[in-house]
């Protein structure tokens, strides 16, 4: 088995923090622009340099990475394609370590040259507006958020066990009694002990092909139509939010082929759909339209903070609802697909947002 080594370096502001290798980005221009002298223009360098680093790569790996027929375009070999799409979904699985590790490094940089910094720990159910935050919040009031994410049920529990002041999650925006949602959270939280936080109403829906080749407009299609499914893991909001469908719809995980496989994250998901590994996930708008994938939008939700009431008054907990209330933030929150900004920065009542308490159950 031949080896291969690759290096990386970090990307991105303003959203997930990314990784970066300059020889999958090359092959990742050549397969958007369909010649290598677009590809070099998009990326800055000249032709003979990306000619000659495809070229060398070719050699070091033996296998031919870009079909090279003299008059027509240049298309990845089925290598190359195969060897691009793996590291992709492979970045896709592991984002929320990438995230992880990032807001360790930029935590423990932050303190070191400036020790006023404010710094205010949570855990997260994966979200795009929630990863933007983090940078805006930094840059508008020096207030770093160091964020993991993980599914919804984690992050409750890690702000009740003390391992953060703050925790994101979320749920229909129309909270129905007798759920799955219901059953998972109603324990976890208490009302008078907790404090919701408006942060953003999303678009949760289906993520599939292009055009959507198969016609995919519900889950009872994706059932009839034994499309791909891939699942999110247990645990998280998403996975929750599936169950509780597919029981409205009269479905169970054996009506869904490929129910029991999961991926970590909703870029994760719709990594496998790019790739062509599933035909559909759930998942986010704004994890579908930037990989150039159609959404059928099934519901809005509601992405809550929740933290507990007394730490409403810690400096860093008001200097994030001084933020998330800031016009600018509610602007970019708005840019961001298949968002709306909500009531960001109110602090809400648990029984009024979530009424499970109130209602008798079905």
């Amino acid at each position: 088995m031949r080896k291969i080594e690759l290096s990386y370096t970090w990307a991105g502001r303003g959203g997930p923090r990314l990784i970066r290798n300059a020889r999958m980005d090359l092959l990742q221009a050549v397969k958007e622009c369909g010649s290598i002298s677009t590809a070099a223009r998009s990326l800055h360098l000249s032709y003979r340099h990306v000619w000659g680093e495809l070229k060398r790569w070719e050699a070091e790996l033996g296998q031919a990475l870009i079909v090279w027929d003299k008059g027509q375009p240049a298309r990845l070999s089925e290598f190359g394609l195969k060897l691009l799409w793996a590291e992709r979904q492979a970045q896709a699985r592991l984002a929320p370590q990438i995230e992880a590790l990032h807001a360790d490094l930029e935590r423990a940089f932050c303190v070191a040259f400036d020790d006023a910094v404010q710094v205010l720990a949570f855990f997260a159910s994966h979200d795009d507006a929630l990863a933007a935050l983090r940078d805006h919040a930094l840059a508008s009031a020096g207030l770093h958020l160091d964020i993991r994410f993980c599914g919804s049920v984690d992050a409750i529990s890690a702000l009740n066990e003390g391992r953060c002041v703050m925790a994101g999650f979320h749920v229909p925006a129309t909270p129905a009694v007798g759920t799955l949602a219901q059953r998972t959270y109603q324990p976890l939280l208490q009302p008078g002990r907790h404090k919701l936080i408006g942060f953003a109403r999303r678009s949760q829906g289906l993520i599939v092909a292009p055009g959507n080749p198969l016609g995919l407009d519900s889950l009872a299609d994706v059932a009839a139509r034994q499309a791909r499914f891939v699942n999110r893991a247990l645990g998280t909001g998403t996975r929750i939010l599936l169950d509780d469908l597919l029981a409205q719809a009269g479905l169970g995980p054996s009506d869904i082929r490929g129910y029991g496989i999961t991926e970590p994250s909703h870029a994760a998901v719709a990594q496998a759909v790019v790739s062509g590994v599933a035909d559909a996930a759930l998942g986010i708008e704004a994890a579908a339209r930037p990989r150039g994938l159609a959404f059928v939008p099934l519901l809005q939700e509601d992405y809550y903070l929740v933290c507990l009431k007394a730490a409403l008054d810690e400096p860093p907990v008001r200097a994030l609802l001084q933020v998330l209330q800031g016009s600018e933030w509610r602007s970019r929150v708005a840019a961001l697909p298949g968002y709306q900004p909500g009531p960001c920065g109110q602090v809400l009542s648990l029984r009024r947002q979530l009424p499970w308490w109130s209602l008798p159950p079905r």
